[in-house]
């Protein structure tokens, strides 16, 4: 198979465009044909070498979680798929190092769901990493309907998708992003405010009353103005402040379910929920498509196009 891949860490420059064996299917995976795969900031961070203080990485390291495509191979007794269904997933693993930019991935059926049939292969491979870590993100604060949920860095991969699934539930949702995004933000049904010196009160002006849950994807203080708002300071969850949990709020790290994907594709074969996709590339310019993450001024997802 053709994948992107590298020997070392670095940055996207150390990726290679190369021919590699194709995996082997363990018995509860299947293989799957990747169509299309998520870009995400995770992913220059394990190429940085950021996460080898908790998961160990092997060589030579593809990277990428995020995969939507068709199954090829099934598993001895992976008997939750069958050749040719269509799939997403985020397929994470207790190792990095078969990840999904790649022609092909084996994926545990525990980290996968079926493809909402309302999303181009592109949109779905931008739901599952993002997706998971808005819904997982909005269940820990108990965000629920007719209550008014802060949502920081609402334009971008993971804001935007929280901010869908927060109206869906029936809550009011006031996002943080620049100006340029608000209109953006009012298409998914946010409030915009622009995020910097004096959010409290921008947000005040909006909720006199206070607000009832918040969820953080940018950090460098989102949590303690969060705190300043917050009905219950308890009700606070962040993927990006590393001290959320000892100020009394919830620190998130993504898990793959399969539940709460398939749970994601409802909502999106629903009309209540679709994938922003701000870039798309080609597997062999996945390099560039790191860079455009780090850049850090996305709006929606970025993708590589595979097959």
């Amino acid at each position: 198979m053709k994948a992107i891949s590298t020997q070392r860490y670095g940055d996207p420059e150390v990726l290679t465009y190369s021919d590699l064996p194709d995996p082997k299917v363990g018995p509860d995976a299947v293989l799957v044909r990747v169509k299309a795969a998520g870009v995400n900031p995770v992913d220059w961070k394990v190429l940085a070498g950021y996460l080898d203080p908790m998961m160990d990485v092997h060589y030579p390291l593809i990277p990428g979680w995020d995969v939507a495509g068709v199954v090829e191979a099934v598993g001895l007794d992976a008997t939750e798929y069958a050749i040719g269904d269509e799939v997403i997933g985020y397929v994470r693993k207790d190792a990095v190092q078969q990840g999904t930019y790649a022609e092909l991935v084996a994926a545990p059926v525990r980290t996968l769901a079926r493809k909402p049939a309302s999303l181009s292969w592109q949109q779905a491979a931008g739901l599952p990493l993002a997706g998971l870590t808005a819904y997982q993100s909005l269940a820990r604060v108990d965000a629920k309907k007719g209550e008014t949920v802060l949502v920081h860095a609402a334009a971008g991969g993971v804001g935007s998708l929280a901010v869908q699934i927060a109206v869906a539930r029936g809550a009011r949702v006031i996002g943080t992003a620049s100006e340029r995004n608000h209109d953006f933000l009012r298409s998914l049904g946010a409030e915009p405010v622009t995020y910097g010196e004096g959010l409290a009160d921008r947000v005040r002006a909006l909720a006199p009353e206070g607000i009832d849950a918040a969820v953080d994807f940018v950090g460098g203080g989102a949590v303690d103005v969060s705190q300043e708002l917050l009905k219950d300071r308890g009700r606070v969850a962040s993927v990006a402040d590393g001290e959320t949990v000892e100020k009394g709020g919830h620190s998130v790290w993504v898990r793959p379910d399969a539940a709460d994907l398939t749970a994601l594709g409802a909502l999106a074969d629903a009309g209540k929920l679709t994938v922003p996709v701000d870039a798309v590339f080609p597997l062999p310019r996945a390099a560039e498509a790191l860079r455009q993450s780090m850049a850090g001024r996305t709006r929606g997802k970025i993708v590589l196009e595979v097959s």
